[in-house]
C-alpha cells in the first residue's frame, strides 16, 4: 500500500497558515480542526515549513506566554521530511519513526499533494493486516 491510496481515500486537502499567523490563532485553528500540524505556506502556495502543536508548546515551555505571540516563521520546521506518493506506507513509518515526525507532507514533483499523519499509516497498517488475514483464513477454510 502506497501513500497515493491513502490520499485517495482521505483526500489531498491539507490545511495551511500563513508565515505571519501568530502561535494563538494557529492554536485555535489546530484545535478547530481536530488536527495536530498545519502547513506554512506563502501567498503564491509555496511550503515553507510545517508548525505543530509540539513546536508550539516547546516554545511556550522555553519562553512562558509571550510565546504566543511568535508568528508560525518563528516557530516552524523549515528542514521538511516528506515522502512521495509511491512511497509505501512501511517505508513512511520508518520515515516518521527516524526522524521523530508525526507529520509527512507529500510532494510531487515540487507540488504538495497532500499530507499524511501517524494516525493515517497506522490506520493503513491495521486496514491491510485485517485484509491478509481474512485473505488467509479464506485460503485455510477452502482448503
Amino acid at each position: 500500500m502506497t501513500i497515493q491510496s491513502i490520499l485517495r481515500h482521505k483526500g489531498s486537502d491539507v490545511f495551511s497558515v500563513g508565515p505571519g499567523e501568530d502561535a494563538t490563532s494557529i492554536a485555535q485553528s489546530l484545535a478547530q480542526h481536530r488536527i495536530g500540524a498545519a502547513l506554512v505556506r506563502d501567498q503564491d502556495g509555496a511550503v515553507l515549513g510545517i508548525v505543530s502543536e509540539r513546536d508550539i508548546v516547546r516554545a511556550v515551555a522555553r519562553e512562558g506566554t509571550s510565546a504566543l505571540a511568535r508568528t508560525a516563521r518563528d516557530l516552524m520546521t523549515a528542514d521538511l521530511v516528506t515522502a512521495a506518493p509511491a512511497t509505501s506506507v512501511a517505508e513512511a513509518l520508518a520515515i516518521m519513526t527516524n526522524h521523530r515526525c508525526r507529520h509527512l507532507p507529500v510532494m510531487d514533483h515540487g507540488r504538495l499533494a497532500g499530507m499524511v499523519s501517524i494516525g493515517d499509516l497506522v490506520k493503513a497498517r491495521i486496514a491491510q493486516a485485517e485484509e491478509e488475514a481474512e485473505s488467509l483464513r479464506a485460503f485455510v477454510t477452502a482448503a
